[in-house]
């Protein structure tokens, strides 16, 4: 049974809508003010709130609106006047309202409204489910003094609509960190949308980022909405911006000044309103020196700058993150916990991490898979680390390349499968690290992995070209 508080200070409203709910079910609670509708939500927690935009008291409407969104996040709230302007609408809409109902009210509309923000509140709790079920939580795990530091840096920042710039090695925790600050804000039910840069072809970022409209190029069958629009009034993460090219970095940067886009084929400017995230391996200091970034573009995105630490320099930290990585597994699968013998932490600990915190997780869950509900040793945590960092068992030799019962094609493509599985392996899952040991750029060993299947684990189809499934995009 649904839960509705009604807060307004008309007795008649609060028994005729009272009535009305009670009869179709709901659980119903009233309160005559703004200070009692806060007491009563704090206590009962309700599903939805029904409140008066024009209320006596220290606390009116917008006040109590504002207060109940710091309570309960979660909860949607319906809006109700009979004298509300334009601009008391928007307000309310600024503020996270989820629906704004004209008195006198009507039966029919009364019960819309409730029914849109009950699907609302299933919606943002299934969302929030999701994300602990996918391990994409907002916090923060370790004790080190940088993530200390960091935790707080995070909260000083999150209330502001500042843009800001993280930066630290692959695998190090760019996009969670983004997510804190977006959850953190007062934009947290709104949308959290995030690009990849360096996994878009370049010929396709305006489409990606600004959409386009049907027949604007050879291929383009509909409309598509690009992230920008997507991310109105919420968040829009740029992963990797570095990797933008100098076409894409004037349009996103004009973008950011004048808050409008244009879709590809569009003549018409669209308003958004987004707060920018931007992360990087790279030094974008020295791209900009190098003549690869645009520098107002840099100082644009640089405001609160955030630099994250290498797992190897806090190794303290590895402990309590393998407790969390195991715990997420048996979350997911079910499956029971391994032990760790006090020697398998040390070897973990030990270990240089070229991938930081994603390999991390990636070597506890092929443990957890592998030994479920057993003790873990030093022994068999060298035996899943890469070979050149922890000794482990040596690697598998590159695929003899004369080979000429097979087609030509299909031969290239397995030596070049192996060489790019053997790559990433040696750099722990690390694509950004593995492009550096193949002397290439990101995108186009991105390109190469999705033709040939390859993942970021490092594992790969063995068909023909193109077969397998398409790689991964993930690289925070």
């Amino acid at each position: 049974m649904a839960s509705v508080l009604i807060i307004d200070d008309e007795p008649n409203i609060r028994r005729m809508v009272g009535a009305l709910l009670g009869s179709e079910g709901y659980d119903v609670r009233e309160a005559a003010g703004g200070a009692e509708g806060i007491a009563k939500a704090r206590d009962a927690d309700p599903d939805v709130v029904l409140l008066d935009l024009m209320m006596p008291g220290e606390l009116d409407g917008l006040s109590t609106l504002a207060r109940l969104r710091e309570l309960s996040p979660d909860v949607p709230v319906v809006m109700m006047s009979g004298r509300a302007g334009l601009a008391d609408a928007v307000k309310a809409t600024k503020l996270g309202a989820a629906n704004f109902l004209e008195k006198p009210l009507t039966p029919e509309g009364v019960l819309l409204a409730l029914a849109a923000a009950l699907e609302l509140r299933r919606a943002r709790q299934e969302a929030r489910a999701l994300r602990a079920d996918l391990g994409l939580t907002t916090e923060m795990i370790g004790d080190d003094p940088s993530m200390r530091a960091l935790r707080e840096m995070i909260a000083r920042v999150a209330p502001t609509d500042a843009r800001v710039l993280v930066t630290g090695e692959s695998g190090t925790g760019k996009e969670l960190v983004a997510s804190a600050i977006h959850f953190g804000s007062a934009r947290s039910n709104k949308p959290f949308v995030r690009v990849n840069c360096a996994a878009i072809p370049r010929d396709l970022v305006e489409s990606e980022m600004f959409g386009h409209e049907k027949g604007s190029f050879t291929g383009a069958t509909e409309r598509r909405i690009g992230r920008f629009e997507l991310a109105h009034t919420g968040t829009l993460f740029l992963d990797e911006v570095g990797d933008l090219g100098p076409e894409a970095q004037a349009k996103l940067l004009r973008a950011i000044e004048a808050r409008e886009i244009e879709r590809v084929g569009g003549g018409k400017p669209i308003r958004v309103d987004v707060r920018i995230i931007a992360a990087t391996n790279k030094d974008l200091a020295r791209c900009v020196n190098d003549g690869t970034f645009r520098e107002d573009l840099y100082f644009r995105l640089n405001v609160i700058p955030i630099v994250l630490p290498p797992l190897r320099d806090r190794p303290g930290d590895i402990p309590a993150l393998v407790r969390q990585f195991s715990a997420l597994h048996r979350a997911r699968t079910g499956r029971a916990l391994p032990m760790w013998t006090d020697e398998a932490m040390q070897v973990l600990s030990r270990h240089r991490w070229p991938g930081n915190v994603r390999e991390l997780a990636n070597i506890v869950e092929r443990l957890a898979i592998l030994h479920a509900g057993q003790i873990v040793n030093a022994d068999q945590v060298r035996e899943v680390l890469p070979a050149d960092r922890e000794g482990g068992p040596t690697r598998a030799p590159l695929p003899d390349p004369v080979a000429l019962d097979r087609p030509l094609t299909e031969t290239l493509d397995e030596f070049e499968r192996a060489v790019i599985v053997r790559a990433l392996s040696s750099a722990g899952g690390n694509v950004a690290e593995a492009a550096r040991r193949l002397k290439t750029d990101r995108p186009n060993l991105y390109r190469r992995m999705k033709r040939l299947g390859v993942t970021e684990g490092g594992s790969g189809s063995h068909g023909s070209s193109g077969g397998g499934s398409s790689a991964g995009h993930r690289n925070t």
